[in-house]
């Protein structure tokens, strides 16, 4: 039983569920802080990796701990979004936006973070490519330039572990 509890914290986490990997992420990850579009975002994660975010709710998981869709409350309409993964890695979220189809088929770079997201809705698709990451001691980035419909901005976030 002393075995047990002398285990360092760190192997315990992120052990259970992938919701990390799902918000570009990996290991022991407590809190990812960021700005988007003038509003701060804060996720919080159990130490067994379970996303904690009071705009989420009906999460479904697979028996690998995989999230296979949940709902997500934005700015007071709630969106209902499935989620395909691949190779460890988000491929395709797809949800139903202004009552047509949206689908964000993501490709990643040799890092592991996402290089582009392609954007599909109602058979219009949009690019938006990632470049110049920064990374933190983890590996994971913690600032990128994006680009949306056109329009270049720098994306910024903190990571917080559990160490």
């Amino acid at each position: 039983m002393l075995v047990l509890l002398a285990l360092p914290f760190a192997m315990q986490a992120q052990s259970k569920f992938h919701d990390v990997e799902m918000n570009e992420a990996t290991g022991p990850v407590k809190k990812i802080t960021q700005n988007l579009m003038g509003q701060e975002i804060v996720i919080d994660f159990t130490t067994d990796g379970k996303m904690q975010r009071k705009e989420v709710s009906d999460a479904q998981y697979d028996a690998d701990g995989y999230i296979q869709s949940f709902k997500l409350n934005v700015m007071g309409q709630e969106l209902s979004i499935a989620v395909k993964w691949e190779d460890g890695h988000v491929k395709t979220q797809t949800m139903n936006v202004m009552g047509q189809e949206m689908v964000i088929t993501r490709s990643y770079n040799e890092q592991g973070a996402p290089a582009e997201d392609s954007i599909n809705l109602g058979g219009m698709e949009n690019k938006s490519p990632y470049s110049e990451y920064q990374y933190d001691d983890h590996g994971n980035w913690i600032s990128r330039k994006g680009s949306i419909m056109g329009q270049e901005m720098t994306q910024t976030r903190t990571i917080e572990y559990y160490e």
